[in-house]
């Protein structure tokens, strides 16, 4: 750690180097002094003023973090139909047990096979089910989130076929759209919307982008994404919510190229909106162009199994130009979490899980939907999300929810007119699904 000093000279806490190893240094790239390294920043700026109350004893910060967390309202306290890309899903309390015991509390990357064989062969497995929820041939140990793990799908989309167009359709995740333009944006990459309904898209599209369940909770015709992602020999990435999985046809049998998601659904808290772990599937003829990293299953000279890292397409393990991505690490602790909660409930429970949710929001929608000033803007098949319409602006109605202790849907006004995204997970009852519909119905503007 480097504290600039304004009237004096530069104090170092942490660096082992001596004064004449600094000297040194600087004297080789021509520099005078530390300072100068930051010319560039107003001296105003460098080392601004820090308005900081005066230290405390332990008790006394615990005692004043427990009073900010109790300021805090969270799922647990309220009834809860906020989703958008974080769910309240009931996690086993075999989940915690296992990760939390000591040789995988502090899980990273297994760079020593010899002495990681129990996270290698987690991580295997979770490849392992994320290849079969989405019906592909590979996956990988993990990337940070559902966010990057599209975008990161969408630069190996244009590496893969050279083209630098990318056509997402206007039914995606707002946050992950975002997320996708800044990674695009500095590699020069265009980023085109796209209608559900369209039927071509622009002649040097890389892929096609799409959701299932979309944004708003509603499924595409992904086949029709297909068949125009290859009349223009694109590739088409879909973004797949893994518990849906357990009940609709995987993107795979329709012939995704490649296929992320959120793995937070599987067993991890929503904590704030992270940490989280990014699924990322492929085909076997793409493995090579796939970001981050893949361990894999062999025999030693025993015939014993063993597992060890197959793939790092990193820039710390090969040379910086061949790279296909700087994702700095797996999610092991994270990915290990979501395959003891797969493990744990098995096809039929996860099943269970998506049925479950499927009939509870398709309740709720249905007594919504009866109410007199709110209705459902979209016509189709939905899963576990839906959009409502609403008497006055969602933040108002949002208001008056959480006076009744429920915490309302997202506000998504800037689509629909007083639009309000809602859901519905099997931790709601059906109890909490009706307070909700009178607590609506007594609304007044």
């Amino acid at each position: 750690m480097v504290e600039l000093g304004v009237d004096g000279p530069a104090r170092f806490h942490y660096l082992p180097t001596t004064e004449d190893d600094r000297d040194a240094m600087l004297q080789t790239i021509g520099v005078g002094d530390v300072d100068d390294l930051f010319a560039d920043i107003p001296s105003d700026y460098r080392n601004p003023g820090l308005d900081l109350p005066g230290p405390l004893s332990e008790l006394e910060l615990r005692r004043q973090m427990e009073a900010f967390a109790g300021r805090n309202r969270h799922a647990g306290e309220y009834a809860c139909f906020l989703g958008a890309g974080s769910y309240n899903h009931f996690t086993p309390s075999i989940v915690r047990a296992l990760i939390t015991r000591g040789e995988f509390l502090t899980s990273y990357t297994p760079y020593q096979p010899e002495i990681s064989q129990g996270t290698l062969q987690a991580t295997y497995e979770f490849q392992s089910m994320i290849c079969s929820l989405y019906d592909m041939e590979v996956a990988n140990a993990g990337l940070y989130d559902g966010a990057s793990a599209l975008a990161e799908a969408t630069l190996m989309a244009c590496r893969v076929t050279g083209r630098s167009h990318i056509g997402v359709c206007n039914t995606v995740s707002p946050a992950y759209r975002e997320v996708l333009e800044t990674y695009c944006l500095p590699q020069g990459l265009e980023v085109h919307d796209v209608d559900p309904d369209a039927s071509e898209l622009h002649p040097e599209t890389a892929c096609l982008v799409a959701q299932y369940p979309n944004f708003f909770g509603y499924l595409e015709d992904m086949e029709r994404y297909r068949n125009i992602s290859d009349a223009v020999r694109a590739l088409l990435v879909v973004s797949a919510d893994p518990v849906a999985m357990a009940m609709l046809k995987p993107p795979g049998s329709f012939g995704a190229d490649m296929v992320t998601g959120e793995g937070q659904a599987l067993g991890l808290p929503m904590s704030y909106g992270g940490p989280y772990v990014g699924l990322f599937s492929t085909r076997q003829a793409l493995l090579r162009q796939m970001p981050g990293r893949l361990a894999g299953r062999t025999t030693d000279r025993d015939g014993r199994p063993g597992y060890v890292l197959t793939l790092s397409t990193r820039e710390q393990h090969i040379r910086r130009e061949r790279a296909t991505s700087n994702i700095c690490t797996n999610q092991a602790l994270m990915a290990l979490a979501a395959t003891v909660y797969t493990a744990a409930m098995g096809k039929r429970g996860l099943r269970q899980v998506a049925e479950q949710a499927y009939h509870k929001a398709h309740y709720a929608a249905e007594r919504i939907a009866a109410l007199p000033g709110y209705g459902l803007p979209l016509v189709g098949t939905f899963a576990f999300e839906f959009p409502i319409t609403c008497p006055a602006p969602a933040g108002e109605i949002n208001s008056h929810l959480l006076e009744h202790g429920i915490i309302g849907g997202l506000d998504v006004g800037d689509r629909f007119s007083n639009g309000m995204l809602l859901c519905v997970t099997e931790v709601n009852t059906r109890e909490e699904i009706d307070s909700l519909v009178d607590a609506l119905a007594e609304f007044k503007s």
